[in-house]
């Protein structure tokens, strides 16, 4: 067994999309290959619906997946092929836009006002970023938790964990979505296929996750006093950690337990040619999908 080194932490940071929500993004729009076959991560989250409630309007999506992961509230969404529905509270929902899809996505708060989901873009090969668009919309409760004995639990959206199955299937970076939490003060070494891009995402708690027997801080440079430092710091809230190559990543709970995303998927090493939420092989192909879209036959 071999563990993952963590070759790069980054705090999200706050971006404004859609028609106005106020959001963190770990990653999007950078380096493609970073962690093929994911492309983006956003963290929507906010107690003030002033900051959410414009939502995201009608918009496009071809050749790449989005799943979308509610905590806290709800979003309702309907799209161009008449689909329509609403995401509640430890609801998911994977859609394929494949060939392409128009969609909107309006969150609402629940009774606090609190709003509080997470949207991932996978990219698709080649061979399928024309197929059939298609959704799979998982309700809560049908989301298998398995707890271990020292306490650590984990929501298995999908991929084979500690032997339960996510009920999303048939995705092509055949990806494992796992949301962990493991207890104040606990070490916990987790498995992740070797072959994967992996990257954790820290959203309540702290805690440090390492490569080494006896899991330190991450190395940070800070400044005090006018003079640089380089100190060991917990990972916390909205931090993103990237994985190097590995079977198995190790991380020590902070006093108040850490909860975070772990997700991984098989690289697809394909070029990618990217217009916002259209991804493509080819700037030829990105070409002709603007022109659809502005033309009037981007929906299939």
């Amino acid at each position: 067994m071999s563990l993952r080194p963590v070759i790069e932490t980054r705090q999200a940071q706050p971006h404004i999309e859609g028609a106005g929500v106020h959001l963190h993004r770990a990653f999007g729009f950078g380096d493609p290959s970073e962690l093929d076959p994911f492309l983006l991560f956003d963290d929507f989250r906010n107690d003030d619906p002033r900051a959410y409630a414009k939502g995201f309007p009608w918009h496009p999506h071809r050749g790449i997946e989005t799943i979308t992961y509610v905590l806290a509230g709800s979003v309702d969404h309907a799209d161009s092929l008449g689909n329509q529905g609403a995401l509640g509270a430890g609801d998911v929902q994977w859609m394929t836009a494949g060939s392409g899809i128009l969609h909107q996505e309006m969150p609402k708060g629940d009774a606090r006002g609190h709003m509080h989901g997470f949207q991932l873009w996978a990219n698709l090969p080649s061979d399928q970023k024309m197929s059939a668009p298609r959704y799979q919309d998982i309700g809560a409760a049908d989301i298998p938790v398995v707890i271990d004995d020292d306490g650590t639990s984990v929501r298995v959206i999908t991929g084979n964990f500690w032997g339960k199955r996510g009920p999303v299937d048939g995705i092509a970076a055949d990806p494992q979505y796992l949301d962990v939490h493991v207890p104040a003060g606990v070490k916990k070494t987790l498995p992740v296929d070797t072959y994967r891009k992996s990257f954790a995402y820290v959203f309540e708690g702290s805690g440090a996750f390492s490569d080494a027997s006896a899991p330190q801080g991450v190395l940070l440079e800070k400044e005090f006093e006018g003079r640089e430092l380089h100190l060991r710091d917990m990972s916390g809230d909205r931090t993103l950690i990237r994985f190097g190559t590995g079977d198995e990543i190790t991380v020590q709970a902070g006093e108040q337990g850490v909860r975070f995303l772990l997700i991984s998927g098989a690289p697809i090493d394909e070029p990618v040619a990217w217009h916002g939420p259209i991804v493509m092989n080819t700037e030829a192909e990105l070409r002709q999908a603007i022109r659809e879209l502005n033309n009037g036959t981007f929906i299939k």
